[in-house]
Formats: C-alpha cells, structure tokens, sequence
C-alpha cells in the first residue's frame, strides 16, 4: 500500500474575522477573492477557493483529489456539503452590510452523482434567493467544467449583529 502527503498551510482566521467585522460583506468577499484577506482555514484543509462573488451570488471552486475519498472509493459528501455551504453562505453574506454576520441554520443537500479524482474542476454556484434581516434564504448547486450537476443545496441562514 502506497502512502501520500498533503501540507496544509493557513493564516490566523481571528485576524479575518476582525476584518470581516469592519467591512460590508461583499467587500470582505472581494477582498478575499483578490487574496487581500486570507481564506479561511477549512478552504486550505479542502483545497478549495472562492473564486467570484457579485451581490447576491458567491462561486467555489475545487478539483478533486485522493485526499477527499471515502472508504468506499469516491469523494466523501462532506467535500459537496461544504462547498454547497460555503456558496451559499457566502451569497447570503455578500447582501450583508457592515456589522452583521450570519450562520447556517439549515442547510439540505441532494445528491445527484458521484464525485471521483477525475471529475476535474467543480465548481459550486450560490444565490440568494430571499435576503433578510433575521434570515436569509439561498440555494446552490455543484456543477463541472460540462455543466453536469453533482449536487443541489437549499439553505437558511440566521442573520445577526457582530462586533
């Protein structure tokens, strides 16, 4: 049995946090999508990265390695889930102003075909479908570079202040 190696490496995430407090959510976005603010940690552990966000929509991207099997032989869902999360979390922080912050209540996955090391690029696609105050309300879906769908994801977030 051959053995593999991955070095995860990834900034202090209370420093972005600070950050976050400060800016809206969309710029806190774009400034993590332009790598002026570091991701956070779970996106180096994973290997994913955020790679568009406008107002109400945010955009994941992933490729798929050895390290995300299960042990029966395919991607582990958990890999889908937090992208599915994390696009539509972050969707739903983009319509956030300065000052409030949000989490996931719910989030339901549905999953439509396996994921495996040659799937190539995923990437996980998120928008708002009813912001809020309180809480906001997004979908997402896990699509490769042909457009086939993965994985479908509806989400509720709780909005509230921070700071």
């Amino acid at each position: 049995m051959s053995e593999s190696t991955k070095t995860i490496t990834w900034s202090d995430p209370r420093a972005s946090a600070a950050a976050a407090i400060q800016l809206s959510g969309l710029d806190f976005l774009k400034r993590m999508a332009a790598g002026e603010i570091p991701p956070p940690p779970i996106a180096s552990l994973f290997g994913f990265e955020l790679a568009e966000v406008s107002e109400g929509k945010a955009v994941f991207e992933v490729v798929p390695d050895d390290s995300h099997y299960n042990p029966i032989g395919v991607v582990h869902g958990g890999l889908a889930l937090t992208l599915l999360d994390s696009a539509a979390g972050c969707a739903v922080q983009s319509t956030l102003p300065a000052g409030l912050g949000y989490t996931s209540l719910e989030t339901k996955v549905n999953f439509l075909r396996a994921i495996t090391s040659t799937t190539g690029k995923l990437q996980a696609h998120g928008w708002v479908t009813k912001p809020g105050k309180r809480a906001a309300f997004a979908e997402a879906d896990l699509r490769d570079a042909d457009g086939a769908v993965y994985a479908t994801a509806s989400s509720t977030c709780l909005v509230f202040p921070v700071g």
